[in-house]
């Protein structure tokens, strides 16, 4: 959509709002509106100026002038707005140089493109990522210097099996609860959600989202996933962002609470965003050959290069101490870094349910929905033409359940990260190969390794847990 195509939107469809959204360096995104009669062909090129002092991650209060530059291609009428408004998301640039700001998440993934398309590689970059949630019917939560808790709960949960409930929903339990483990495609009653996700997934539908599929995932307690179709990089990036909008405001017309949390509840999966990438040049997926499980050796060396880098990654991909409580040895989530075909055990596996060209691609399973997209899809873009550019030996495939390895055997794989600390200090040392064609800056890099020690990590190390007075009250 061009600019004066947005302007003829907004007249068709009578809107008087225009609401502009941008993402901090966690992933969140942010907004601020102007009624509709202040838009005009030049916004799209002059920009919005605003305080940028306050974004997470962002520039410091001396530097905190900004622009936003809005993308007409992002143009969509917003589906919760009792008032008729138009959505748009924009870039954030410097008001002085008029140069793309470097610390804005989306201009990143538009290096991130720009730079495929420089390297004379590919031109396309095709991002699946799936992501996973949790509704609940209630959250609490408190941090103080004297006590610290949390409650999720859902009607679903197997711990609800003996409440009574007549009191909280005007009827008698029906024991209709989703034991641990078992979550994977009940019918309803059982799963309690399928109308809400298909209200969902219109939603999206009509918000230009190109929905696949909608199942209960394998977690009691509300687990959920809606699959996207697959598309470019960038494109990909806001789609996520959206994606969760929509989630979030249709679970609040239901009194649910949607959670992307990938570890919300003790015992049972969390949950992942397993991610789906493939390369195409001149209309070609580059991902296709006649080598291991139909791959190029194209795709071999992009696979060794995102099991060099992985740690690396990881600090992008799984953004949250809370990440690395669902990446638990022994337990749901993949953290071997090895490859495979069909195995879910392997950090990397590839697809095997068509035997197409078009379908051949590589999923990497560590990411969780807390990923800020732009960054983790671009991280694991570079990753993988580092490996490219330098052929990366990705080693051999490891077509065993890993997790049944003989320990002298299982020792021998590399692992992921057991912390997120440790990822942050594997990219603090490894970083390089996001500095070409300054996609990432270093300035980025290192200002973002800072801010999540001292906003995220250190915070929670200065805190007692729960659990240590199960286990050191008494001793």
């Amino acid at each position: 959509m061009k600019p004066t195509e947005v302007i003829k939107l907004i007249k068709e469809k009578d809107l008087k709002f225009v609401d502009f959204k941008f993402t901090d360096i966690p992933g969140v995104q942010q907004h601020f509106t102007i009624p509709a009669s202040e838009l005009s062909e030049s916004t799209f090129e002059d920009g919005l100026g605003f305080d940028g002092s306050s974004v997470r991650g962002w520039a410091e209060i001396n530097e905190s002038d900004m622009l936003l530059l809005p993308d007409p291609a992002t143009a969509m009428v917003d589906p919760f707005c009792s008032i008729p408004t138009l959505s748009l998301v924009g870039n954030i640039a410097d008001p002085i140089t008029r140069e793309r700001y470097p610390r804005d998440p989306r201009n990143i993934a538009i290096n991130a493109e720009n730079y495929l398309k420089s390297t004379g590689i590919g031109d396309t970059c095709f991002i699946g990522p799936e992501l996973e949630f949790f509704l609940f019917n209630e959250v609490r939560f408190h941090s103080k210097p004297n006590s610290t808790s949390y409650l999720v709960d859902s009607i679903e949960g197997i711990w609800n099996s003996g409440r009574d409930e007549r009191a909280d929903f005007g009827r008698p339990n029906l024991g209709n609860k989703i034991r641990y483990k078992e979550g994977y495609f009940p019918l309803p009653p059982v799963d309690t959600l399928q109308n809400v996700r298909s209200e969902m997934c219109q939603v999206m539908i009509d918000c230009g989202i190109n929905v696949e599929a909608q199942h209960h995932e394998v977690a009691s307690g509300g687990q959920c996933e809606i699959d996207m179709r697959f598309d470019k990089l960038l494109h990909m990036a806001d789609m996520a962002l959206l994606y969760k909008y929509i989630i979030r405001n249709v679970a609040a017309r239901h009194n649910l609470s949607a959670c992307f949390m990938p570890k919300p509840i003790y015992g049972d999966n969390g949950s992942g965003m397993h991610t789906h990438i493939s390369v195409w040049k001149e209309g070609k997926n580059l991902m296709a050959g006649n080598g291991y499980a139909g791959l190029s050796e194209f795709a071999l060396n992009f696979i060794g290069g995102i099991l060099h880098h992985a740690p690396s990654v990881l600090a992008f991909s799984n953004p949250s101490t809370n990440s690395y409580k669902r990446l638990v040895p022994g337990y749901e989530a993949p953290i071997n870094l090895a490859y495979s075909q069909r195995n879910r055990s392997a950090s990397i596996r590839i697809p095997m349910y068509s035997g197409s060209e078009k379908a051949k691609r590589v999923e990497f399973r560590c990411p969780d929905p807390l990923a800020n997209p732009y960054l983790s899809f671009s991280a694991l873009l570079m990753a993988g033409l580092d490996g490219v550019q330098n052929k990366i030996d990705p080693g051999k495939p490891l077509d065993k359940n890993i997790y049944d390895l003989p320990k002298e055997e299982a020792k021998a794989v590399k692992k992921a990260p057991e912390s997120f600390g440790a990822s942050l200090d594997a990219l603090e040392s490894d970083y390089e190969f996001l500095l070409r064609g300054d996609v990432f800056t270093e300035d980025f890099v290192l200002n973002y390794i800072e801010w999540k020690r001292e906003n995220e990590i250190k915070p929670l190390s200065l805190r007692p847990h729960p659990y240590e007075f199960e286990l050191y009250y008494n001793t």
